[in-house]
């Protein structure tokens, strides 16, 4: 699990870095809010941990406006401000958890624990229409032209990971990470696999099935037929 601490106190950040990595966490730190938001939307990281007093822009700014760019990754705030009208700001604004300061370690990984536990990473799609194309979430499969394809499981995640961030570019990076695994290997065949089939799903996501070109490298002109690619994997 990868979690990414925002928190300007860089002793207290340093501590909590060790302590989670002590835990087998996977962690990165940031000590800007301006930095710790950009970090935030890169989706990449299953766990927030999040001050509010940080400078450039501050937790609770950071809170609201992620949740109101729709980014559902579990934040856990972890602030010396205690009051309850403070509480439930965060809450409101979209906190799965919080934490004051000063707190005990045994109670910080017991929080994670419980938000992991809670975070659902299998991402459910409905059936889906899109133009001429439909997504069945019963057989996996995609239907359209006359066509129909099944997908692999793999296939799958990475349909419902684009489908779930369609207002949002998707780097080639964050896509491995979120499919293979941060220390994941990914050879350059399969990130070819990658980058073919992002474009395909994007064609379908934006209803452009008819509009643009499939890339030049690839022999077949039907875009439903680019999509099995389950040897690969």
């Amino acid at each position: 699990m990868r979690i990414l601490l925002v928190e300007d106190e860089k002793r207290l950040s340093e501590a909590v870095v060790h302590l989670l990595k002590k835990s087998n966490y996977i962690v990165d730190a940031v000590y800007d809010g301006t930095i710790g938001y950009y970090s935030i939307i890169s989706d990449i990281y299953d766990i927030v941990i999040l001050d509010v007093m940080l400078p450039s822009m501050d937790g609770f700014q950071i809170l609201r406006r992620v949740r109101e760019e729709g980014f559902e990754v579990p934040i856990l705030m972890l602030t010396a401000k205690s009051q309850v009208e403070n509480r439930v700001q965060g809450l409101d604004y979209g906190a799965d958890d919080y934490l004051t300061k000063p707190f005990a370690t045994t109670e910080l990984l017991a929080r994670l624990r419980a938000l992991g536990r809670r975070k659902n990473n299998a991402i459910e799609l409905d059936n889906i229409d899109v133009g001429d194309i439909s997504y069945n979430k019963n057989t996996l499969s995609i239907e359209g032209n006359g066509k129909s394809v099944s997908l692999s499981h793999l296939e799958n995640e990475l349909f419902a990971l684009l489908l779930k961030n369609r207002n949002i570019i998707i780097s080639k990076e964050t896509i491995i990470i979120k499919l293979w695994g941060y220390d994941s290997e990914v050879k350059m065949t399969t990130r070819s696999m990658v980058r073919i089939l992002t474009f395909v799903i994007s064609c379908f996501l934006l209803n452009c099935l008819n509009t643009n070109p499939p890339p030049s490298n690839l022999k077949e002109n039907n875009l439903l037929q680019m999509l099995v690619f389950s040897p690969y994997f």
